[in-house]
């Protein structure tokens, strides 16, 4: 089917682990993404997705701009290499019941895998196969 490095978004959007939930909130609306990777001393220590914003910060009614991003974040995340076969990506995501993976070369964040993209890719490998039947069909 292929290999994750075929599909993962490779620009990830990331911010350190000291900085308030204000600030990636603020990041997450400027770039439009639901989710940020946090960094400490440039390596992945954990993510925070819209999710961490409301039950940890809303739902508490706690102000942004006081509570440190460490105070919101997942520190559990789950991640993948960039040769991991597609379908062994999605089912981890299956199995853990999350919606997104971190792509690790060597530890290093090298990308990210969503539902999106997944969704994207077999909704594009469906097509494909569908048209090459039809085609298969016609002759």
């Amino acid at each position: 089917m292929g290999q994750i490095r075929d599909i993962m978004g490779k620009n990830v959007i990331t911010i350190e682990h000291d900085k308030t939930s204000l600030d990636a909130a603020c990041l997450m609306e400027k770039n439009g993404i639901s989710f940020l990777v946090v960094l400490k001393n440039e390596e992945p220590i954990g993510i925070v997705t819209e999710r961490d914003f409301v039950r940890k910060l809303v739902a508490r009614d706690k102000s942004a701009s006081k509570v440190l991003l460490s105070e919101i974040m997942s520190y559990k995340f789950r991640s993948v290499e960039p040769s991991t076969e597609i379908e062994d990506a999605v089912q981890k995501m299956l199995n853990n019941k999350i919606r997104r993976l971190l792509v690790l070369d060597n530890g290093k964040l090298v990308g990210a895998i969503t539902q999106t993209d997944l969704t994207s890719y077999l909704r594009s490998k469906l097509l494909i196969e569908g048209t090459i039947e039809n085609l298969a069909e016609e002759d």
